[in-house]
C-alpha cells in the first residue's frame, strides 16, 4: 500500500491546514468530472480521498502513525459517507458550477447511511495492572438513540413527511450559464437540510434530533502486557450512526504509571540491586524482587559494580499472549562507612596480603592509610 503522506505530497509533521490544503489542490486537479474517461485520474482521485479520510481525522491519523495501514484498515470502511469532506466538495462543485450535465453523486452520499463518529477515552493504569492485565469499569458520555421516538426525532404516533421543496431528494438544482455552456448547480435543500423529509411534530424528549446524551458505564478487559501508547478498541461503542448507519467505535488510549523500582523497556524489566562489599568479593545469596515475588539469587565471587544479571522469562507477558520478556538487574557494590577500629585493621591487613602496601620510602595511598590507621 502507498504511504498516505506520499499520496498527498506532505511531510509526516504537516499541520492539519497543510493536509487540508494539499487535499483541496489535488482533489480539484484529479476530479473525474474534469478528466472524463481518464481511468488513471479516477484512480488517483480515489487514492487522494482515501488518504485524506485518514490524515484529515486526528484520531485516525494517530492510529495510522502508530500502526500504519493496520491501524485504520478494517476499522472504518472507505465508503462510509465522506462526511468529513462535505465542505471541500462544496468548494469543488462551486468552482465548476455545482455539477456537470445535471449529474451529482452527492445525493447518494447525503441520503445514504452514515457511520457514527469514534470516541476516545484516556485510561491510566498502575504498573502491575498493565503487566498482569485487569478489568476496568469506565464511564463515557455519549449520544444514544432517543428511547421516546426510537431515534426518528418525531413525536410518538406521528411521522416524517416528504419535503415539498426538493421532493425528497435533499437537493435543489439551479440552471446557470457559464463559458462552458449551461450548467446545473446542485445545492442542499434549505428546507429539509438535505434530509429529504421534514418532521412536523418533534419529539419532546430529544427536540427532534433523535438522540439524547447519556452517561454509560462500560467494562473494559485490559490484556496483560499493555504499555503506554497501547490502544484498545471496542466496536460499536462510539456515537450512533445516521439514517441506519453503524455506530462508531470507542478507542481507549493507555498510559502506565512509573514503578518505584522497575523500569520497563518493551517486555523486559530493568532495575538495580545494592550488594555489600563482602558479598561482591566472596559471593553469596541475595533476595531479588521480581514481578511474581521475591526469589533467591546466588551472586558469584568477585562481582564488580555494574555487572548485569539476567533472569529469563521473568519480564512482562507479550500482549499477544505468547512468551514473556526477561528481567535484568545491575549490582551496585556499596562501600562500607563508619568502620570500627577492628574493621579498619582487617582491611589494612587485607591490603597488605594483596601487596597493596608500598615499601618504606615509597608511600602511596595505602602507605598513607597505614600512617593513619597503624599496622
Amino acid at each position: 500500500m502507498k504511504d498516505y503522506y506520499e499520496i498527498l505530497n506532505v511531510s509526516k509533521d504537516a499541520t492539519e491546514d497543510e493536509i487540508r490544503s494539499a487535499y483541496r489542490r489535488l482533489a480539484k486537479k484529479y476530479h473525474p468530472d474534469l478528466n472524463p474517461g481518464d481511468e488513471e485520474a479516477e484512480k488517483k482521485f480515489k487514492e487522494i480521498n482515501e488518504a485524506y479520510e485518514v490524515l484529515g481525522d486526528p484520531e485516525k491519523r494517530q492510529r495510522y502513525d502508530t500502526f500504519g495501514h493496520a491501524g485504520v484498515n478494517g476499522q472504518e470502511g472507505f465508503g462510509q459517507g465522506f462526511g468529513g469532506f462535505e465542505d471541500i466538495f462544496d468548494d469543488i462543485f462551486d468552482m465548476f458550477g455545482g455539477g456537470f450535465g445535471g449529474q451529482s453523486s452527492r445525493r447518494a452520499r447525503r441520503r445514504g447511511p452514515t457511520r457514527g463518529s469514534d470516541l476516545r477515552y484516556d485510561l491510566s493504569l498502575k504498573f502491575e495492572e498493565a503487566v498482569f492485565g485487569v478489568e476496568k469499569e469506565i464511564q463515557i458520555r455519549k449520544a444514544e438513540a432517543c428511547g421516546t421516538c426510537g431515534g426518528s426525532g418525531a413525536k410518538p404516533g406521528t411521522g416524517k413527511e416528504t419535503c415539498s421543496k426538493c421532493n425528497g431528494t435533499g437537493e435543489v438544482r439551479y440552471a446557470q450559464q457559464s463559458p462552458f455552456g449551461q450548467m446545473v448547480r446542485v445545492a442542499t435543500c434549505d428546507q429539509c437540510h438535505g434530509e429529504g423529509e421534514i418532521i412536523k411534530e418533534r419529539c419532546s424528549t430529544c427536540s427532534g434530533t433523535g438522540k439524547v446524551i447519556k452517561n454509560k458505564k462500560i467494562k473494559v478487559k485490559v490484556p496483560a502486557g499493555v504499555d503506554t501508547g497501547s490502544i484498545i478498541s471496542i466496536r460499536g461503542e462510539g456515537e450512533p450512526g445516521e439514517r441506519g448507519g453503524p455506530a462508531g467505535d470507542l478507542f481507549i488510549y493507555v498510559s502506565v504509571e512509573e514503578h518505584e523500582i522497575f523500569t520497563r523497556k518493551g517486555n523486559d524489566i530493568y532495575f538495580k540491586v545494592p550488594i555489600s562489599f563482602v558479598v561482591a568479593a566472596l559471593g553469596g545469596e541475595i533476595e531479588i524482587p521480581t514481578l511474581e515475588g521475591t526469589i533467591t539469587y546466588d551472586i558469584p565471587e568477585g562481582t564488580q559494580t555494574g555487572t548485569r544479571f539476567r533472569l529469563k522469562n521473568k519480564g512482562v507477558p507479550n500482549v499477544r499472549g505468547v512468551g514473556k520478556g526477561d528481567l535484568y538487574f545491575d549490582v551496585e557494590v556499596e562501600v562500607p562507612r563508619n568502620l570500627t577500629d577492628k574493621q579498619k585493621e582487617l582491611l589494612i591487613h587485607f591490603a597488605k596480603e594483596g601487596g597493596e602496601i608500598p615499601k618504606e620510602g615509597k608511600k602511596g595511598f595505602f602507605g598513607k592509610m597505614k600512617d593513619v590507621f597503624g599496622n
